[in-house]
């Protein structure tokens, strides 16, 4: 894995801060854990929930059991508040388990940046709401979100 920089740099602009939020939503709408773990620093430190990863290679770990538990994963994130070399965004996902139970997963995360534009600290708070499947709002083939497909604020959500 490389250290290559990952532009927008920080200090953002609101527009430099709304592309780095869609660009941290379609990396991790690829769900490929060693592609994702490429905008973080090689020492980031998380709190995803109440589990704490350290580094890469606990990062691309905790992306694989995450994707191999949440399927048909589909993610919307948007800038909440921006200063500096943070941002704040909060985000909505929907996956099912093995089961077939779905599932959309609220959140906020924190996010601080490094000067080349690598993601050193994120902190993350998400809640679990069991939906069905008829309610469903993300239908977009696996992948990237479409240009023109509805954000967070455009949704309710």
């Amino acid at each position: 894995m490389t250290d290559a920089a990952r532009p927008p740099f920080p200090p953002f602009t609101r527009e430099t801060a709304i592309e780095k939020v869609r660009l941290a939503e379609d990396g991790w709408n690829s769900r490929a854990p060693e592609k994702v773990a490429l905008a973080y620093t090689v020492d980031s430190r998380w709190r995803n929930r109440a589990e704490f990863v350290t580094g890469r290679e606990e990062i691309v770990a905790f992306l694989t059991r995450k994707w191999a538990r949440e399927l048909d994963y589909r993610l919307i994130k948007e800038l909440w508040a921006f200063d500096g070399n943070r941002i704040a965004v909060r985000f909505a996902y929907e996956s099912h388990d093995d089961s077939g139970n779905w599932f959309r997963s609220y959140g906020n995360e924190n996010w601080e940046f490094d000067d080349n534009g690598l993601m050193r600290l994120r902190y993350a708070c998400i809640n679990d709401l069991p939906i069905e499947e008829s309610e469903r709002l993300y239908h977009w083939p696996l992948g990237r979100r479409p240009d023109d497909h509805p954000g967070l604020s455009d949704l309710g959500l």
